[in-house]
């Protein structure tokens, strides 16, 4: 047994740990690229992408991901399910909503880059995959509609938020879940407030079409 204030201080820190793993800065550093000094100097997969190229770009979503699925994931498969947490949640769903916020704050705010990181989305992504499946596929729908559309990463990330949030409440997920995701996208879209700006200006980056090329 675990007692739940230990386990979800052990959660969040190791998601925190876990989300501070610059893996945009460190496959950028891989191919002789300091990310925080070329494009938007953000060290997301997106501007990797834009740097570095599609293969660069997916395997920093992709490693970014897996920040968040490991954060949340993890006390759900070692952790007795059995265990009360709190507001009706067991402990390992509690300590998996700990780590999605470590995680998400880790990206955001790396100890191990001067507390400088991307914007989360993808990180954020990967946790709701375990936390809400259902909810984050919709969201991962979303962005990729958007994104065909209109070709901007930024809008598209921004709706895919709004829709993990949306759909948490139509699956009737538990209320602190909701809050949770909620609480995640207004986190993106304060992220992104610099591109909002843009898009209101008409002035953001639209991702070109590669032949070939992946997302």
């Amino acid at each position: 047994m675990i007692a739940p204030a230990t386990g979800i201080a052990l959660a969040g820190v190791t998601g925190y740990l876990l989300g501070s793993i610059p893996f945009g800065y460190l496959v950028a550093r891989a191919h002789g690229v300091d990310i925080f000094s070329v494009g938007s100097k953000n060290p997301g997969a997106t501007n990797v992408r834009r740097t570095l190229g599609a293969r660069a770009g997916n395997t920093v979503f992709v490693l970014d991901a897996l920040k968040g699925v490991v954060s949340a994931g993890w006390p759900v498969l070692l952790v007795g399910a059995a265990q009360p947490g709190l507001a009706g949640l067991s402990l390992p769903k509690v300590m998996a909503m700990a780590g999605m916020v470590g995680s998400l704050l880790g990206h955001s705010y790396s100890c191990c880059t001067r507390f400088k990181g991307g914007k989360g989305v993808a990180t954020g992504a990967g946790a709701f995959l375990v936390l809400s499946p259902l909810a984050t596929l919709a969201a991962g729908l979303a962005w990729l509609a958007t994104f065909l559309i209109g070709r901007y990463v930024s809008l598209a990330s921004i709706l895919a938020a709004l829709t993990l949030a949306a759909g948490v409440v139509l699956t009737r997920q538990p209320l602190p879940v909701e809050i949770a995701a909620g609480a995640v996208a207004v986190f993106v879209i304060v992220r992104h407030r610099t591109n909002i700006g843009r898009l209101l200006a008409g002035t953001e980056n639209r991702s070109a079409r590669k032949k070939g090329g992946a997302l």
